[in-house]
Formats: C-alpha cells, sequence, structure tokens
C-alpha cells in the first residue's frame, strides 16, 4: 500500500486512465481534449502539458542524434586510410579502460531501475517508487565517476587526446555523451528531492516519464558508442 503525497496539485484519479481521468491510458498519456472527459479541478494547461514536454524531450533527443552521427560519420571517415599510398596511415587503437564493463552495467541496469520506478508511480505507490528513483540517480552518478576513472585510466597508461585520432574521439564522444547524461542526472536529482518531500504533482510525474525517455535514450546511445569505438573495426 503506498503512501499519500501532500501536493495538493495531485490528481489521483484523473491523471490518466480509469473512468475518471481525461484519456484512456496511463497518467501521462495526452487525455481528452473534451472538459467533460476531465476530473474535478482539472483545466486545459493540465490537459496539454503532457503532450508540451513529450513533444520537447523528443525534440531535444532529435537534435542529440544528429550531433552524434556527424561525429560518428567523421570518426569513420578518419579511420579510413588515405586514398594515396605515399600518405601516412596514422590510425592506432587505443586501450580499452577496463572499468568501461563495469560503467555499461551500472548505465544498463539504471535504465531497468528507472523504468521500474515510472511504473510505481502510475501505481501511485510513493513509497516504492522514492527507493528506485533514488537508486536510479546513485547509478547515474556512479556511471559519470566511472568515466572520470576511465579517463584517468587512459591518462596513465599514456594516452592523451593528441596521442592518436582514435583515443581523440573517444574523449570527445564519450565527454559529450556524459555532459548531456549530466543533464539527465540533474533531471533525477530534481524529481528524486521531490519525491522524498511527498511533492509529486502533475508536472512532476510528467517530469519523471520526459526523464525516463531521456535515461533509455542515453541509455542506447552509450551502448551504441561502446560498440562503435571497441569492436567495429
Amino acid at each position: 500500500m503506498g503512501i499519500s503525497t501532500t501536493d495538493v496539485r495531485l490528481k489521483p484519479k484523473g491523471v490518466g486512465g480509469g473512468p475518471s481521468g481525461p484519456g484512456p491510458g496511463g497518467p501521462f498519456d495526452p487525455g481528452s481534449d473534451d472538459p467533460r472527459d476531465w476530473p474535478p479541478g482539472f483545466n486545459k494547461d493540465d490537459a496539454i502539458v503532457p503532450k508540451k514536454y513529450r513533444i520537447g524531450v523528443w525534440v531535444g533527443l532529435a537534435s542529440i542524434a544528429m550531433l552524434f552521427v556527424s561525429l560518428t560519420s567523421a570518426y569513420i571517415v578518419r579511420q579510413m586510410p588515405p586514398e594515396r599510398g605515399d600518405l601516412p596511415y596514422d590510425w592506432t587503437w587505443i586501450e580499452m579502460p577496463s572499468i568501461l564493463w563495469f560503467n555499461t552495467a551500472v548505465l544498463l541496469i539504471s535504465s531497468v531501475t528507472m523504468e521500474r520506478a515510472r511504473r510505481l508511480l502510475r501505481r501511485n505507490d510513493f513509497k516504492r517508487f522514492n527507493l528506485w528513483i533514488t537508486l536510479t540517480t546513485i547509478l547515474g552518478i556512479v556511471f559519470l565517476v566511472g568515466q572520470v576513472l576511465a579517463w584517468q585510466q587512459l591518462k596513465h597508461l599514456g594516452t592523451y587526446s593528441s596521442a592518436s585520432p582514435h583515443g581523440w574521439f573517444f574523449y570527445v564522444l564519450t565527454g559529450v555523451h556524459a555532459a548531456h547524461l549530466v543533464g539527465g542526472v540533474i533531471a533525477l536529482l530534481y524529481v528524486t528531492i521531490a519525491s522524498w518531500r511527498l511533492r509529486i504533482g502533475l508536472k512532476r510525474r510528467v517530469a519523471v516519464d520526459v526523464t525516463a525517455t531521456y535515461w533509455h535514450f542515453m541509455d542506447g546511445l552509450w551502448v551504441y558508442l561502446f560498440l562503435l569505438l571497441f569492436f567495429w573495426k
């Protein structure tokens, strides 16, 4: 049995499915545009909030995807040997930091805990949601710390960004990914703090949903980068 929230803006029977909800689906569905289908206290702004946030996160993810597609193209082109045989081929593969296996496992687990937290919130199980969203936040921070340790491992091996083109792309791709993941951790901290303060209203519920979408995307993006940098040759 979940605990209740003190946020008076929460509409437990109106933000989602059920006979009194604004739509047929979950708590983040766009819902009906007909005011007669809205629960008591529900207004037009509440009905369009999920749409605005969902569209916003997908626009952001599309721009991130385009950025990494461009970097991937540059990576593949730079890896190819020169057409002229008299030109030097300076591409050398760097040694993979062993901690990347741990980092990858941590991020994959965090995606599972994130999805678990989202589903618990949809059931208004606030007590267990607090635990799972907190665990997700901790795992995200652990991954970022692990990335710093991976860069330090390369430094101890004498691999710097200027040592080889492969090393340069490793620092750039993982660094840009980590920078975007920091944004996800900040969003997680926001909803985690709100959950422990028992303030999970409509907008914060939507924030959990779009943060989960963003987090899953960054998880998949990391797996792609990991395979690209060390297994695609």
